[in-house]
Formats: structure tokens, C-alpha cells, sequence
């Protein structure tokens, strides 16, 4: 591994939980790479997942924040799945500037029994179903959403084929997951989550250079598609191909020592760091406007012992209401 040289250990690491954006000018490539800690473990501390689900919400919080983060505007970029596995939904979402929260539902039992039969990994915990990618810009404007359907494939292979059908820009993913136990003196073991990805984008001046191959006739699966050969985007993907799962989970390989060992020979320009943060947006407000806005009949059928109870899935706040505060809906039609 090339190591990056003492005088220049005077930059300012990101360090973790901060998506780091960067450009290698010529293999005009530009991506971005982040390492999480302390969110990821906030997030699944809350929820106490098992081991699996935790593992596979950690790939998809690393994704929608490698993906959020590209906004230029107040909005939400969401990432949804709805899948017949074991791990039934993933819901991860990123608003801007730097708030990322996330849930999951699944069926403990089946999930345990692909734990059992050594079928832990991504395509076999959610299935085949649906993954939606979303871009929420607030109220009084379109949302814009691509969908991938998922049938045995990773989250890293879910980005390559959104970007790859929806927005034609050749895109190459990764992600990893990593575990770290530690002990402190006169203290019991503890056990902490780390995360990290990367994200790789060909966009040269000129179109050509980017454009796709022409689609033979017939339905082709879509890994028959490709984007014409560039020497640049081959040379870019090869040493992406490099990259160790240790290298994004490790915090002491900085992203930005990753992004010299990879691209040095070239250069790199590495941007102003992107923080984030574990912040759920639910608010004592925002869910009486939800209540209000259902039909007497159904916020009747929420009432329990005099009071109607709500949980939100993200960061598990509880909000208690008394029917009378919630101002009258309409009665649902027959």
C-alpha cells in the first residue's frame, strides 16, 4: 500500500462520519468516500437489530448518505425497500445539510434461519421486490423517483444499475461493514459498529467519452449493457477494484489516505468534508398535523385507554395525545 508521505500531514482529516467529495482531473473521475462511526452506532444502538439487519441497515445508512449528500438544495433524498425477505423494508433517508436517520422491519424468525444456514448477505435477506431511490425538494414541487428492481443483487449493484438506467452516467460502488470489540481495564467488552464507502462517477467533457453502447434487440438483462471502453474509466475502475473492506471500516486509514493510495500517481483534489449527523426530523407537531389529518373513524380506531399512542420507527420518540387535542376529520366515506 502506498503510504501517503510526511509532509503532508499537515492537512485536516475528516475523520469519521464526514463524506469527504474529490476529484482525480485526469481520469475525469469524481466521487466522494466516507467512513461512519458514532452515527451508525447511535442509530443501530436504538434499535437493537440483530447482528444481520444491523449489518445490511449499516450498508444501506452508508449508500443514502454517500447519495444524500450530493444535494445542492433543502430537500430529502429516501432510500426504500419493499421486498418478500426475511428483512421485509429498509427505509434510510438523508435532509439536507446533514441529518440521516433510519429503521428496518423484518421477520425475526426467518431471519435467524438464514443466519443459520449461512445466507446472511444483502440478496438473501431482502428477497426480490423493489428498491426506490427518492428526491423530495419540499412542498409545491415534483418529486423525482428511479426504482430498481431487486432480484439477488447487492446495495453496491442496486447503485451501479440506478445510475446506469436512470441518470446513464457510469457509476462504481463500495461498501463494508466492520465490527470492533474492545475492552477497557476494569470495564466489560464492547462491541461497536463501523461502516464505510466509496462512490465513483466518469464525467468527462465530452459525452461521447460517457456515452452507452447501443442496446442489442430483445430483452437483455441489465448487465448486458455497458458504457463504451475509455482507458481513464477502465484504469479509475481498476484501482477501485483495490480497495480492502478494512481500508473504509478502519478509522485509522483516513479517507483521505485512501484516496492517495488509490490515486496519487494521478493527483487528487479532495473538496471541503460534508459532516452528518443522527437527527430524526418527527417532532410533537408534525405527527398531531398527521393525526388531524385522518377521518374520525380512524384515529377512533388508534384510541387506547382513552389516549392515542405513537412511536416513531426512526429514532423510537413516543408521542401521547388525548383525542379531544386533535382537531375533527371527516368521517370516512362508507
Amino acid at each position: 500500500m502506498a503510504q501517503m508521505p510526511s509532509n503532508t500531514l499537515n492537512i485536516s482529516f475528516a475523520g469519521q462520519d464526514s463524506v469527504v467529495p474529490f476529484q482525480v482531473a485526469p481520469l475525469d473521475v469524481r466521487g466522494r468516500v466516507v467512513q461512519m462511526g458514532p452515527v451508525i452506532n447511535e442509530i443501530l444502538d436504538r434499535h437493537a437489530y440483530p447482528e444481520a439487519v444491523s449489518r445490511l441497515l449499516a450498508e444501506a445508512i452508508t449508500l443514502t448518505v454517500l447519495l444524500g449528500t450530493v444535494l445542492k438544495f433543502d430537500g430529502k433524498f429516501i432510500l426504500q425497500t419493499k421486498t418478500d425477505g426475511p428483512v421485509s423494508m429498509l427505509v434510510t433517508d438523508f435532509s439536507t445539510p446533514d441529518a440521516v436517520r433510519a429503521y428496518a422491519r423484518f421477520d425475526e424468525e426467518a431471519v435467524a434461519a438464514c443466519v443459520d444456514a449461512g445466507n446472511a448477505d444483502a440478496p438473501s435477506l431482502l428477497g426480490k421486490g423493489i428498491l426506490a431511490m427518492t428526491i423530495d425538494q419540499g412542498q409545491h414541487t415534483q418529486r423525482y423517483q428511479g426504482i430498481v428492481q431487486l432480484d439477488g443483487i447487492t446495495l453496491e449493484e442496486v447503485a451501479r444499475r440506478y445510475f446506469r438506467q436512470s441518470e446513464q452516467i457510469p457509476t462504481e460502488v463500495r461498501l463494508a461493514v466492520g465490527e470492533v470489540f474492545t475492552r477497557q481495564e476494569g470495564e466489560g467488552p464492547r462491541h461497536d459498529w463501523t461502516a464505510g464507502g466509496m462512490l465513483l462517477q466518469f464525467l468527462p467533457d465530452s459525452e461521447e467519452r460517457m456515452r452507452m453502447k447501443d442496446l442489442h434487440g430483445g430483452d437483455g438483462a441489465p448487465e448486458d449493457d455497458g458504457f463504451l471502453e475509455d482507458d481513464a474509466w477502465a484504469e479509475a475502475q481498476a484501482l477501485m477494484g483495490t480497495i480492502e473492506d478494512v481500508e473504509l471500516t478502519d478509522k485509522s486509514v483516513e479517507p483521505e489516505r485512501l484516496l492517495y493510495r488509490l490515486f496519487h500517481e494521478h493527483g487528487v483534489r479532495v473538496f471541503d468534508a460534508i459532516a452528518v449527523q443522527d437527527q430524526c426530523t418527527c417532532s410533537q407537531t408534525k405527527v398531531r398535523n398527521v393525526l388531524s389529518g385522518l377521518s374520525d373513524t380512524e384515529r377512533a380506531e388508534s384510541v387506547e385507554a382513552g389516549e392515542i399512542r405513537v412511536t416513531c420507527e426512526f429514532c423510537s420518540e413516543k408521542y401521547t395525545f388525548q383525542p379531544s387535542d386533535l382537531s375533527t376529520g371527516n368521517e370516512a366515506a362508507d
